[in-house]
């Protein structure tokens, strides 16, 4: 088995420190130094833990050997593209972003800067924590099985406002949503 938890503690921008921080009951840096490299066994408990301070699932932590995982190769900088000195694994925005359920909206018609065949992921997030999603792309449900798509741009006790794409549109307020979709990552075929 190989272990990602260096690269899954790196693109959250994670020291060692930060991470042997975060878990609980905190360790020391060397120990999660010494799991990162194999010096140390990763168990499931230490897999539970570290998952846990990284936001992650357990099983995000580890890969087989023959499974080909796809390669971070190069970076494209202000200079233009540098090579790695040694490939990494990449990881999926949204394997990073929490264990909250995922969904999808498929474009079909183009919507502000949304084009047909577009699929924008979300993650759910409970309407209480709509506070840190002002100013992002939101799916909210309303009544008779109806959504509100756009910016969520006010939250006022149990409402939420929806400003939707495009010239001329009113804000939409959705009363007590059951959840809120926030948008983590489009996907767009080249």
């Amino acid at each position: 088995m190989i272990n990602r938890i260096r690269a899954i503690r790196k693109d959250k921008g994670m020291t060692l420190a930060d991470l042997a921080e975060a878990c609980v009951p905190p360790t020391t840096p060397q120990t999660v130094g010494r799991l990162e490299t194999g010096m140390r066994t990763l168990s499931t408990k230490w897999m539970d833990r570290l998952a846990r301070a990284l936001g992650v699932e357990p099983e995000l932590l580890v890969r087989g050997e023959e499974a080909a995982a796809v390669q971070i190769v190069a970076t494209l900088g202000e200079r233009g593209p540098e090579a790695l000195a040694k490939p990494r694994d990449a990881l999926p925005p949204t394997a990073l972003g929490g264990s909250a359920p995922l969904m999808v909206l498929a474009i079909d018609y183009p919507h502000g800067e949304y084009r047909p065949g577009d699929q924008l992921w979300l993650r759910e997030i409970d309407p209480a924590d709509a506070g840190r999603a002002v100013n992002r792309d939101v799916l909210v449900p309303r009544k008779g099985g109806r959504f509100a798509f756009g910016r969520l741009i006010d939250r006022q006790g149990n409402k939420v406002g929806v400003l939707p794409p495009g010239h001329g549109e009113k804000q939409q307020v959705v009363e007590a949503p059951a959840w809120i979709g926030v948008a983590e990552m489009l996907v767009r075929k080249l």
